[in-house]
This record gives structure tokens, sequence and C-alpha cells, in this order.
């Protein structure tokens, strides 16, 4: 029986795998890894993109400018709230995610959840928050009235949709008050009490028209 080795190019069918070959490939590939990474490392950053960084941004909150410099996730809610001085915290931060109305502010009169608007898309716009309205204002006064609030969290967010809904609606029913106020919950259920401060509201914002 011979003991003559065999070559190992013979030994192995053509396309076969080797130990020498397998490691051969894996320095290239980790080469070319090493490559690319360095070349995005060193790519620069792509024109008009902002962040990921905080950036200066400019906002106009009840009727006064405000120059903050924050991400750009950050959203209107979270700015008001937590990078203000002092801060805005009328709106409250709940749900996070646009389906209760507690955070509910005025963006150029209309109302908008400020936890779904990224605080640099409302730059150039008008807010308005439960801050700016006057003390004993028709809205406030008629929620009082009617015992429309017991713990109060929500009210803010009540008081703020109520006034866009009114802007609207100046002479609504019932039904549309239920309707146009359907975007925010109470958890304490106060909504009979919500619906007829609504309504005495815009009678009397409509009585101090009409005598203005």
């Amino acid at each position: 029986m011979s003991s003559k080795k065999i070559p190992e190019s013979e030994a192995k069918p053509n396309g076969a795998f080797s130990r020498r070959g397998f490691l051969g490939g894996m320095g290239i590939g980790a080469a070319g890894t090493g490559l690319l990474e360095r070349d995005a490392e060193a790519a620069p950053a792509a024109a008009g993109v902002t962040g990921p960084g905080p950036v200066p941004i400019s906002l106009n909150i009840n009727g006064k400018p405000v120059n903050l410099k924050v991400e750009p996730r950050v959203t209107l809610l979270d700015a008001m709230r937590n990078h203000m001085e002092p801060p805005l915290t009328g709106a409250k931060r709940v749900c996070d995610r646009g389906t209760c109305g507690a955070c509910t502010v005025l963006v150029n009169g209309k109302s908008m959840y400020s936890c779904t608007v990224l605080a640099i898309d409302a730059q150039g716009r008008n807010i308005e928050t439960i801050e700016g309205m006057p003390q004993n204002n028709a809205i406030s006064t008629a929620f009082v009235n009617h015992d429309a609030q017991q713990c109060g969290y929500c009210t803010p967010g009540f008081v703020m949709a109520t006034k866009g809904f009114l802007a609207e609606h100046p002479n609504p029913t019932l039904e549309e008050v239920t309707h146009g106020l359907g975007g925010n919950l109470c958890r304490c259920g106060t909504y009979m009490g919500v619906r007829q401060a609504v309504l005495e509201a815009a009678k009397n914002m409509k009585g101090a028209t009409k005598n203005g």
C-alpha cells in the first residue's frame, strides 16, 4: 500500500472549499468592510439636513417670540413644558399619541394636539395656549359655572378646543358641541357639564360681540 501524499489540488474537486482559501477570503472581506466604514465616516452630511443635535428655533407663543434650541425630534408640547423658561405647563402630556386632547393648543386659530406637532415645524405660526387666555374669560367662567371639571387635568385642553370650535361655530347646537369636542377625553366623565359650558360660553361671547 503506497504512502505517497496526494497533492491538495488533486485531492479536492473544483469548487470545493479549502481552509486556506476561506481564511484568505475572510481577510479580503474584512479589509473591504474597513474601507467602506472609512468612506462612510468621511462622507459629508447631505445639504439641507437639520440635526440630529439641538438647533435654534423661534416660536410665536401667545403673541410673544420664544427662542429655543431643541433637537428636531422635540414636539411642540415638550418644547413648551421642558425647554422654555418659565415653562408653559397648561397643555398636558397624557397619551402622547394624539388621542386624548389634553395637550390641545391653537395653531393659526385651529385646534391641534401639540404632542403631534414638531416644534421646528411650528415656526412662523401663531400658537395660543391656556396661559394666553385672559382671566375670567367667557369660556373658563362657563366651565366653572357648570362644574365642567373635577380633577381639572384635561380642562386646559378642553378650553382651548372650545375656543377653536366656537371660532368656527359661534352658535352651535348640543349635537354640534358633542361632535366638535369629540377629540377631547375626560376621565372623570364630566361631559354633560362641558357641553353645557360650551353652549353658555357661545351665548355670552355672542352677546359680548353685540355689545362691543
